[in-house]
């Protein structure tokens, strides 16, 4: 596929065999992103793990300083109190067995689904459905909670969750490029802090194997790890 003139002038201005500094990658991740919307800048941090090893996944969650600038839909799978909990905490879509049957025909028109533990039995019939979507409640990523109230204002309050992919990498949004250099900061250190927290006890040798970042139209720009 040809590159369009916009991202070969974008792919001038980095260095590939450069590491940059956090502060000076970021100015350059800006620079670089000069779609007419507004890009996301995606974080890629491949890690020295073997994911296929039950105690080397790396998989969590963090809330961003700054937030992801994106407006996220939340559906809540739950009855009774914590259903009129999710309400009034602001849920965009609330319901138990006729939600799970809305989502078995295909409905999937949300961002994260949170469920209660009683009613997490239920969602696990639409498992096949919401798990290649990434949207499959899960209590380490704190949306199988009794808390509801909780888990949807933290996902308003900008969490996101990490995990790896089939070969050893994070590939994790860290907000808009309208944010500007100081915000977008915030969030790469909150998101590179927890992923060395998460580091498994197993996990030998170098752990951060490399770091990039990019905005959604621009090109990989290489990190100091």
């Amino acid at each position: 596929m040809a590159m369009g003139k916009k991202y070969k002038q974008a792919v001038a201005l980095v260095d590939a065999n450069k590491l940059y500094a956090p502060k000076d990658a970021m100015e350059l991740v800006l620079k670089t992103a000069t779609a007419k919307f507004d890009e996301t800048v995606e974080l890629h941090v491949k890690l020295g793990v073997d994911g296929q090893q039950t105690d080397q996944q790396v998989r969590g969650t963090v809330v961003l300083p700054a937030g992801t600038g994106k407006k996220v839909r939340v559906a809540v799978i739950a009855k009774g109190d914590k259903a009129d909990e999710a309400t009034k905490a602001g849920a965009d879509y609330v319901g138990a067995e006729e939600l799970v049957a809305k989502i078995a025909g295909g409905w999937l028109d949300f961002d994260v689904c949170i469920t209660t533990p009683d009613m997490f039995g239920q969602v696990g019939r639409v498992a096949r459905v919401l798990g290649p979507k990434g949207l499959m409640p899960n209590p380490k990523s704190g949306t199988v909670t009794t808390d509801v109230k909780k888990a949807i204002n933290d996902v308003r309050a900008g969490k996101v969750e990490y995990r790896l992919d089939k070969t050893n990498i994070i590939h994790c949004p860290i907000g808009k490029a309208s944010f500007g250099e100081e915000k977008l900061l915030q969030n790469y250190q909150a998101l590179v802090d927890a992923l060395i927290a998460a580091k498994p006890a197993s996990s030998k040798g170098t752990y951060l194997k490399s770091i990039s970042i990019s905005s959604t139209m621009g090109p990989g720009i290489k990190v100091q790890a």
